[in-house]
């Protein structure tokens, strides 16, 4: 099956360049391109793409209202392509929530060097987002495209703390759990955390997300919350009734002290080519908490957190997967259940109470 691809934006450097990318790519071609939204919708009318590669701001028409208009006529995937610096990143989020795919950082400057250092990326989203459910997505994270990820081989996170032992904590009456996800995972954390109370237990996320972003996604959580949702900082206590938010560009790491837990915030490479990365995350709850926390791996593309999940459940915790039919994207699911360190593979409606009930011990699989 061939992916044909509208390339909507006002930059002429932009669409050549992007145009020269996709069609070198076997399986995909690019069916048109078009200065801003409105000379699309034309072309649209004989045709209509696959995908949707999409700037944000244009004359005549911007690309959140464009986008808007594609999502509630027929729902078609979209890739960002916009700077997130300034004015642009308020835009972008915007463009996010109405329901993007996914987005690529685009610089103001030396846009044609960035974009073809990013192509393998860049091709690898196009085909995701031509698989993807859109129907699923009114709020999606983006999955940032970094021009580091493609220079520097994929790290694991051995980069940033070493695997853990064997051996496996004692349990405790502290219990928390530890999510990780990525595109499709904004809507897939706000379907579960709107439905749990203000006695669930302690949660740390990370969710593939670029660092102005991560901020504003806890503050929207929280606001349509009982528990409290906030981005996490170094030394926040992981309590019940609490969500701590990885911030973006940078990794979140679990910490055991005493009888409790905390987390750092910390700098580092990339890791899965993730920053922050759910291997990271996942490896050190392995390594601090064991058997007393439960990890769950939902929608996201690729394999981050697929390692880190085993090794959770290798020292002792239960681990859950979302299921393919709930999730936008299986990438990061199915990879976790392929190399073994899944327990369970449940619905997205069924999350909320399986976490709900971890201290009521009354999970019935």
């Amino acid at each position: 099956m061939t992916i044909s691809v509208l390339i909507v934006d006002d930059s002429a450097v932009v669409r050549q360049v992007l145009t020269g990318i996709l069609s070198q790519q076997a399986g995909i071609e690019v069916m048109a391109v078009a200065p801003d939204p409105l000379f699309a919708l034309e072309k649209m009318k004989t045709r209509w793409p696959d995908v949707i590669v999409l700037d944000v701001e244009m004359p005549r028409m911007d690309g959140i209202s464009f986008l808007n208009q594609i999502m509630t006529s027929r729902p078609t995937p979209v890739v960002i392509c916009s700077s997130l610096v300034g004015a642009g990143t308020e835009s972008a989020l915007r463009a996010l929530s109405a329901g993007a795919f996914a987005i690529v950082e685009k610089p103001k400057i030396g846009v044609r060097d960035f974009l073809s250092e990013s192509a393998k990326d860049l091709v690898a989203t196009i085909r995701a987002a031509a698989t993807a459910r859109v129907d699923r997505i009114p709020l999606v994270a983006p999955n940032p495209v970094h021009a580091e990820s493609l220079v520097r081989k994929k790290l694991s996170a051995d980069e940033i703390l070493s695997a853990p032992t064997s051996g496996r904590t004692a349990p405790m009456t502290e219990k928390f759990v530890a999510i990780g996800c990525s595109t499709g995972g904004t809507q897939a954390l706000e379907t579960v955390f709107t439905a749990l109370p203000r006695t669930s237990p302690g949660i740390v996320v990370v969710q593939h997300m670029p660092e102005q972003f991560t901020k504003g996604f806890a503050q929207r959580l929280d606001k349509f919350s009982q528990i409290e949702v906030k981005e996490a900082q170094t030394g926040d206590r992981i309590i019940p009734g609490r969500a701590l938010i990885a911030q973006g560009g940078k990794h979140l790491l679990v910490e055991r002290s005493g009888a409790q837990y905390r987390v750092e915030v910390k700098d580092g490479p990339l890791v899965s080519r993730h920053k922050p990365s759910v291997d990271v995350l996942f490896r050190s709850v392995a390594k601090a908490a064991g058997p007393n926390a439960t990890g769950f791996i939902m929608t996201g593309m690729g394999d981050d957190g697929a390692k880190g999940l085993w090794e959770m459940h290798e020292t002792g915790a239960t681990t859950y997967a979302q299921d393919e039919a709930s999730c936008v994207v299986f990438g990061m699911p199915k990879e976790a259940i392929k190399l073994g360190g899944v327990d369970h593979v449940v619905p997205l409606a069924r999350i909320p109470g399986l976490i709900e009930a971890i201290y009521s011990r009354e999970l019935r699989l």
